[in-house]
């Protein structure tokens, strides 16, 4: 699913257009639902508030979409829950576009179950075993018993490889998992759902009906980030040659009042 956000009446970009077209006052920014769903537009509207002629266009369509959009430049700037990979990179090279990797926070990833589930704490193992599909039922692991029902980001996301790789030894995901297009959704579907389970970013995890899990003794708390197993840094990317409104926007974002209000929403400032 497709989340867009607009500020000030931002036009459409036209695709490749937008390189040749757009002016420096507008940025378009694609990518990381877990920037992008709530940091992302907080950060433009108050980038906003005193650069009144610079509008935005906000896609958090997953990490996945963030570097073809800046190799073909439909964006200034890009969102990711990961690094880029080599191939990302390389990409962006071919068409002339050298990348800049910024840090933009930290994050952790949350193991959320529905707020009915007795179960409050489990291991890295027994995550791993119910992720992969190697444990199916509640009782397995100390809870009530129930086929439990898993709920994952989608291919395109960020978080899926990192949590395939965090969590998971990198092994395939349970063929029963459901695939869903963000944070938010995957809060949603756990909390109708009194057997499921799911992963979501740190600013995520208080949604109601669900609860966070304790992983190995450590409570995902942002005090918790350098001890909490599945915790990870976040980024923008921007070409090198980027226009200074962009650049400025960027600055802005990892500057003292950009963490303030990445703090504010759940995440680990730099």
């Amino acid at each position: 699913m497709r989340t867009t956000i607009r500020f000030a009446a931002a036009s459409l970009f036209a695709g490749a257009m937008l390189a040749a077209t757009a002016s420096a006052q507008n940025i378009s920014i694609k990518g990381s639902d877990t920037l992008g769903a709530k940091l992302v537009p907080q950060l433009a509207e108050k980038f906003q508030s005193s650069n009144s002629g610079v509008k935005f266009e906000i896609a958090a369509e997953g990490s996945s979409t963030a570097f073809p959009a800046l190799a073909n430049g439909t964006a200034h700037i890009g969102m990711s829950s990961r690094k880029a990979k080599p191939e990302e990179i390389t990409a962006a090279r071919a068409k002339g576009i050298k990348l800049n990797e910024i840090e933009a926070c930290h994050d952790m990833i949350v193991v959320v179950v529905n707020k009915g589930n007795k179960v409050k704490s489990l291991t890295k193992d027994q995550v791993q075993k119910i992720f992969t599909g190697a444990v199916k039922d509640w009782s397995e692991v100390g809870g009530a018993p129930g086929t439990i029902s898993i709920y994952t980001r989608n291919t395109a996301s960020g978080t899926y490889k990192d949590w395939q790789s965090l969590a998971m030894g990198g092994k395939n995901y349970a063929g029963s998992s459901q695939k869903l297009a963000g944070n938010e959704q995957i809060a949603e579907e756990v909390a109708k759902n009194k057997n499921g389970i799911g992963y979501v970013g740190l600013a995520y995890a208080k949604k109601g009906g669900i609860q966070p899990v304790v992983i190995d003794s450590v409570a995902p708390e942002a005090s918790n980030a350098k001890k909490y197993a599945y915790s990870r840094a976040c980024y923008y990317y921007i070409p090198e040659n980027a226009d200074a409104t962009a650049k400025a926007f960027v600055d802005f974002a990892i500057g003292s009042e950009g963490q303030k209000i990445a703090k504010s929403l759940g995440f680990v400032p730099n």
